[in-house]
């Protein structure tokens, strides 16, 4: 029995998985802004994404995360978080 093993096949999955988890955590960044409350825009305005980092640069930040806004009740990184593992799923399947 033979197996054979296209190179380029392997080097473009190898490239998709260290791609990954920066891609996820793009969207995973506009996903967290999305679940930020707005009232003023201060908040989403000071939600930025960058490399591996979600950085809520307000000082309100941990309150709104705790479910302080009637907008965001579960706050924005435990339902970012399950985006994260979901898409992750989602991605390693499709490989």
């Amino acid at each position: 029995m033979k197996v054979r093993i296209n190179e380029s096949q392997v080097k473009a999955l190898f490239d998709d998985i260290e791609d990954m988890p920066y891609d996820v955590m793009r969207e995973a960044g506009a996903y967290f802004k999305s679940k930020t409350p707005i009232d003023k825009g201060n908040a989403r305005r000071n939600t930025r994404t960058n490399g591996l980092v979600i950085n809520a640069d307000y000082a309100y930040a941990d309150r709104l995360d705790n479910g302080w806004s009637k907008q965001a009740p579960g706050g924005m990184s435990d339902p970012t978080i399950d985006f994260i593992n979901r898409e992750v799923d989602k991605r390693v399947g499709r490989l």
